[in-house]
């Protein structure tokens, strides 16, 4: 009787081990890069840009906060001290050599503790030197188009779901038909430039943000390092249709990119979308039809 309790609660153990080691994966598949209601701080990180990002902006929480603390007991001591009560005849002395170089060079030192890792990241997201992919991004009234030129040199456009079209899961206003496909753990390069106006390139969760400018090419990368759907959105105010350029970039396995991309080549060089990637666990549906000319508007 003994032996047979402990197996089971030795099965019981390595059953609760499998499952700890399985759920990271399970929430790696599942992972949406979107806002949250009530959300607080930035989006959870779906790449290394992003976690620089979270990391620097910690770092900056953190110094404002030690001087919002510092100079609140600042203030409060000099209330107390120096009040009317306990300080009848105050003092007239106008000039204070030591004071006047603390206050001066402390702000200094603490400008070049932010400054420093600000540089550095700000060099970190301008681009790869090793890319994987390349993909070709044009900001246009109102919706984006995609080129892949190393993949056959398809391209596509990408028009946001209306919402009498949004599936069961879908969010309002950040779906689109097409999304903007990439390779889990792949560094791509992202070229943009606009047709028209200015526009931004803007996926909050993997901490990247480009202007597309006519007439100007500009470089900037990102990497999913887990599967997954991020949303974004054009925050450039680029006219009165503005709100219909949302992004979307779906991270799947390198075979799945792969079998994506050579339907892609044949079905956009047709007219025709391609079909639907297998949507990750926890991912929304894919949009069943689309609305063009509404959007086209």
């Amino acid at each position: 009787m003994t032996g047979r309790l402990s197996g089971l609660v030795e099965r019981a153990f390595l059953a609760a081990a499998v499952a700890m080691l399985a759920a990271p994966a399970l929430a790696q598949e599942a992972m949406i890069g979107a806002p949250q209601p009530w959300g607080m701080g930035l989006q959870a990180s779906g790449g290394p840009i992003k976690d620089a990002i979270s990391s620097f902006n910690s770092l900056v929480f953190w110094i404002i906060v030690a001087i919002t603390i510092f100079v609140a007991i600042l203030l409060a001591y000099v209330m107390w001290r120096f009040r009317a009560a306990a300080n009848p005849n105050p003092s007239r002395t106008s000039h204070n050599t030591m004071l006047e170089i603390a206050w001066t060079v402390v702000p200094v030192l603490i400008l070049v503790v932010i400054a420093i890792p600000s540089f550095r990241l700000i060099y970190y997201q301008d681009r790869t030197v090793e890319a994987d992919i390349t993909v070709n991004v044009q900001g246009r009234q109102w919706y984006w188009h995609y080129g892949y030129p190393e993949h056959g040199n398809f391209t596509f456009d990408s028009y946001p779901v209306q919402d009498s079209d949004l599936a069961a899961g879908q969010m309002r206003n950040l779906e689109v038909d097409n999304p903007l496909v990439i390779p889990v753990g792949a560094n791509v390069r992202i070229l943009t430039t606009g047709q028209d106006v200015i526009h931004s390139f803007f996926v909050p969760s993997l901490g990247v943000q480009r202007y597309s400018i006519p007439g100007r090419t500009l470089e900037t990368w990102m990497r999913a390092d887990r599967p997954g759907t991020f949303y974004g959105q054009c925050n450039q105010i680029c006219g009165v249709n503005h709100w219909f350029m949302p992004i979307v970039v779906r991270a799947v396995p390198q075979a799945e990119f792969d079998a994506w991309a050579a339907e892609a080549r044949t079905r956009f060089a047709q007219g025709l979308a391609p079909a639907s990637l297998a949507a990750a666990p926890g991912a929304p549906a894919a949009a069943t039809q689309m609305n063009v000319a509404e959007v086209r508007r």
